[in-house]
């Protein structure tokens, strides 16, 4: 392209859902708030749980608890600016903003991968070493392992963002999506991006196939330990103690599949932004409530949790009182 078609691009207009009808668009804001309240609401109930029942100390609880912080980041990064969109007649967002935006997207995304490649290794030992378990996940190696899980996000987010917002843009600046997601902006690029988008694609398919391969293997080890289990009872026990994450995985991977790696040809704009909600505002809500439902664990420790919590307030309104 010519270089009189390109300009200087200080902002970027968020095309969000304008397509739909303004009572559609406040629809859509009350459902997400809701949504996005509960999540919020949801996860840090898990993360002030985890943190104050001492029955909650383990290795397992210690993953759940990053989960929760990268949920709660990958939310707020997000669903704010999507409600602003809904809301507002201003679905503009400068420059910085949208590379902000994209980078932390990046960032929690990749970081969720790996964590909960992390986590199906911590019940891969605690079901094939029991004996061992307390030994291997000590604080010292779990400490490692988030730290191993976290620190991914940071170099291909950079890398990613810093290349991508190096192009130049051509005269539109309107993002087909209801935030900075790399394919709708790499289309308003006025640049040959061919380099970047094989860079993309490979990068995008070790994020999420090297974790999931682990996840696999890890999963095929712990199915193995469960079958040589000779009582019914035993096997259910040891199934239940993952059967939370598997289902956080399959909601995760599934969505963020369907995404990224379905053909062009059936992956128009419009179904990509109900894909994204997916992975973007479903996932993060249903985390905290899978582990909650289907944990007896963690359900005890919120009623414990909140007995405290009232017993304290009684104890504090009647010494005001007295």
């Amino acid at each position: 392209m010519a270089a009189g078609n390109w300009t200087r691009v200080d902002e970027f207009i968020l095309m969000s859902f304008s397509s739909l009808p303004k009572e559609m668009q406040l629809l859509l804001f009350l459902a997400f708030l809701a949504i996005y309240l509960v999540t919020l609401l949801g996860n840090s109930l898990i993360i002030v749980v985890t943190l104050a029942d001492p029955m909650l100390h383990s290795p397992m609880y210690f993953f759940l608890r990053n989960l929760s912080y990268m949920e709660i980041g990958f939310n707020l990064v997000i669903v704010p600016k999507m409600l602003s969109t809904l809301l507002t007649p201003d679905t503009t967002i400068s420059f910085l903003g949208c590379a902000a935006q994209m980078y932390f997207f990046f960032f929690f995304g990749v970081a969720e991968c790996f964590l909960l490649a992390t986590m199906a290794y911590d019940r891969y030992v605690a079901i094939c070493s029991p004996l061992h378990y307390p030994v291997i996940m000590n604080h010292r190696t779990r400490a490692k392992l988030a730290v191993a899980s976290w620190f991914p996000g940071f170099p291909v987010a950079t890398v990613q963002t810093t290349w991508l917002f190096s192009f130049p843009f051509c005269a539109t600046n309107r993002v087909n999506h209801f935030f900075c997601d790399s394919p709708p902006v790499l289309r308003l690029v006025c640049a040959d991006t061919a380099r970047f988008e094989v860079y993309a694609i490979v990068g995008t398919i070790l994020v999420v196939m090297l974790p999931c391969l682990l996840i696999v293997c890890s999963y095929a080890r712990i199915a193995t330990a469960i079958l040589q289990i000779p009582s019914a009872k035993g096997k259910h026990k040891a199934f239940s103690t993952c059967s939370s994450h598997l289902l956080v995985v399959s909601l995760f991977y599934v969505s963020l599949s369907l995404t990224y790696f379905r053909p062009k040809s059936n992956n128009s704009p419009e179904s990509k932004k109900l894909l994204s909600l997916s992975y973007t505002v479903v996932t993060p809500l249903l985390n905290p409530i899978i582990y909650s439902l289907r944990n007896n664990e963690v359900k005890n420790a919120l009623g414990r949790t909140f007995h405290k919590a009232l017993t304290l307030r009684n104890c504090i309104v009647f010494g005001i009182i007295r």
